[in-house]
C-alpha cells in the first residue's frame, strides 16, 4: 500500500474514527426512517425487508450524510443493503455510468452481489455487470463497453480490464465498496487493489466492509479511506446465539461411517459439508451418492457455470447435500441450511466461524458439527479458544456406526473408481470442463475445412 500509505499518516491515522450509532438502541425503524427514498423502500418491500438489520440501522443513515463508512459485522448481517441503498440512492441524484465499484474476494459471492443490485435498482434502471475470472474476457469486455452503472468484480480480473481492456477507465468513478475486505487481503490480492486504488479517484466515497479487524485491513483503511465512521455490530469473534455447535471425537479412518450415520440421524434437513480439499470434497460426494443421498461439490477445480449450476440446485432444494472446499464458507447467503459439518476441521480458526455462519442466519436457528480425529485436537483446541467456549459432544451410538461400515466401504471403493476415471477423462480432453461446447466448436471448425476443400 506504499502510494497509500503516505497519505493515510498525513491525514492522521491515529485519530479514532467518529461513533455516531446511539440512536441504535431505540424499537425497530423502517428504512425510511433511516433516510431511505420512497422509490427503494418499496424495493425493499418487494424483497420482503421489512425493517432494517443492526448493520442498516448504522451504516445507511452515515453513509447517506456522505461519510466514509467501515463496517464490521458477521456473515449474515445483511451487509450487502448497507451499501447498496446508498449507492443507489446517490445514483438517484446523480445519475452517471461507471458510478460504483464493488470488489469482492469470491466470484459467487459477485454474482450473489450482483442479484440484490438487480433486485433493488429494477425499478430505477439499474445495470449492474459482474467481473470475475472463469468467465469470458471478450464478453466481459463488450459489457463494460455498455458502461454500466455497477461493477463487481474480482480483484484479479478487473485489473487485467483496467491494462488490457481499451477505452476502459474508472476515473469518474464515484463509490468504492469493498466486501469482505480481510478475505480480500488474505487472498493476496493486495497488489491488485493497490493498482485499482491508483487508477480511480481520490474524490470518492469508500466502504470497507469485513466481519473482522486485521492488521492488513487496518492498513487499507488508512491507505482507501478518508476520516472514516465506524459501525460494529459484533463483538470480536462471534458465533450466533441461535447455533447449536457440537464436536464429535472419532478414528479418523471411520470418518466417512460417522458422515452418513449423522446424515441418517438428522435426515430431512439440509447440509453444508466442509472438506479441505477439492478432491476431497468430490471423492465425498462421490461416496454420498453411492448410497443414495442426494449430494452435489462445489470447489475451485469446476468450471464457473459448473459452479453456480450447483449453488442454485442447493438452492432451489433439489439437492440436500452442498459439499463445499472454502471457496463456499463466506459471503454466500443460502438461506435454508440446517446443518453445517465440518468434515475436515479448517485449519485456520476464524473459517470456522465464517462456515459454521452458514447456518442460523437472518434469526433462524441452526446446527454444527466439527468432526476431530486424533490428528485435530490442537486446531479444535484452537476453535474453543477463539469462540471462547466448550463445545459438547453429539450424542452417538457407536454400534449403529459400525454397522454401516460395510456397506460405505464398498461406496468408498465405488467412488475412487469414479475419480480415478474421471481424472483419465480430464487428462484424455486437456480441456475444460464443458466438454460439449468443446467438442462441437472443435467439431464445427473440423467441418469448416472440409467445407474449404471441396470447394
Amino acid at each position: 500500500m506504499a502510494a497509500g500509505d503516505e497519505e493515510g499518516s498525513a491525514a492522521e491515522p491515529e485519530q479514532e474514527p467518529e461513533q455516531e450509532q446511539e440512536p441504535a438502541a431505540e424499537e425497530p425503524r423502517s428504512f425510511k426512517d433511516l433516510g431511505v427514498t420512497d422509490v427503494l423502500c418499496e424495493a425493499c418491500d418487494q424483497l420482503g425487508w421489512k425493517v432494517p438489520t443492526k448493520i442498516q440501522i448504522e451504516a445507511i443513515p452515515v453513509a447517506l450524510q456522505g461519510r466514509d463508512v467501515i463496517g464490521l459485522a458477521e456473515t449474515g448481517s445483511g451487509k450487502t443493503g448497507a451499501f447498496a441503498l446508498p449507492i443507489l440512492q446517490a445514483l438517484l441524484e446523480t445519475p452517471q455510468r461507471l458510478f460504483a465499484l464493488v470488489l469482492t474476494p469470491t466470484r459467487e459471492l459477485a454474482f450473489q452481489i450482483s442479484e440484490q443490485f438487480e433486485a433493488l435498482g429494477s425499478s430505477i434502471g439499474v445495470q449492474s455487470t459482474v467481473i470475475v475470472g472463469g468467465i469470458d474476457t471478450m464478453s466481459q469486455s463488450l459489457a463494460l463497453a455498455k458502461k454500466p452503472h455497477v461493477i463487481i468484480a474480482t480483484p484479479g480480473r478487473l485489473v487485467d480490464h483496467l491494462e488490457n481492456t481499451k477505452g476502459f477507465n474508472l476515473r469518474a468513478l464515484k463509490f468504492l465498496v469493498m466486501d469482505e475486505a480481510d478475505r480480500i487481503l488474505n487472498m493476496d490480492f493486495e497488489t491488485e487493489v493497490d493498482k485499482i486504488l491508483k487508477v480511480i479517484p481520490r474524490d470518492r466515497k469508500t466502504f470497507l466492509f469485513s466481519a473482522t479487524m486485521t492488521k492488513k485491513v487496518q492498513k487499507l483503511q488508512r491507505a482507501a479511506l478518508k476520516n472514516p465512521v465506524k459501525c460494529a455490530v459484533s463483538s470480536k469473534y462471534q458465533t450466533v446465539e441461535k447455533l447449536q455447535q457440537y464436536y464429535i471425537f472419532i478414528p479418523s479412518k471411520f470418518k466417512d461411517s460417522y458422515l452418513v450415520y449423522i446424515l441418517n440421524e438428522l435426515a430431512g434437513n439440509s447440509f453444508m459439508i466442509f472438506c479441505s480439499t477439492c478432491n476431497n470434497t468430490q471423492r465425498t460426494a462421490l461416496l454420498l451418492r453411492n448410497l443414495g443421498f442426494t449430494a452435489i461439490p462445489l470447489h475451485g477445480q469446476m468450471s464457473q457455470n459448473k459452479r453456480l449450476g450447483s449453488l442454485n440446485k442447493f438452492k432451489a432444494k433439489a439437492r440436500s447435500i452442498l459439499l463445499a472446499t472454502d471457496v463456499a464458507s463466506r459471503g454466500l447467503d443460502i438461506p435454508h441450511v440446517d446443518v453445517v459439518i465440518n468434515f475436515d476441521i479448517p485449519t485456520h480458526s476464524k473459517d470456522y466461524i465464517h462456515r459454521v455462519g452458514r447456518t442460523a442466519r437472518a434469526g433462524r436457528s441452526g446446527k454444527s458439527i466439527t468432526f476431530v480425529t486424533q490428528y485435530d485436537v490442537e486446531l479444535f483446541q484452537r476453535i474453543e479458544h477463539l469462540i471462547g467456549k466448550k463445545l459438547p459432544a453429539f450424542p452417538m451410538q457407536e454400534e449403529e456406526v459400525m454397522m454401516l461400515t460395510e456397506r460405505v466401504a464398498e461406496a468408498q471403493r465405488f467412488a475412487r473408481m469414479e475419480l480415478r476415471e474421471q481424472g483419465e477423462k480430464k487428462r484424455s480432453r486437456n480441456d475444460d470442463d464443458d466438454t460439449e461446447e468443446a467438442i462441437g466448436v472443435r467439431n464445427k471448425v473440423a467441418g469448416g475445412k472440409k467445407k474449404k476443400r471441396k470447394a
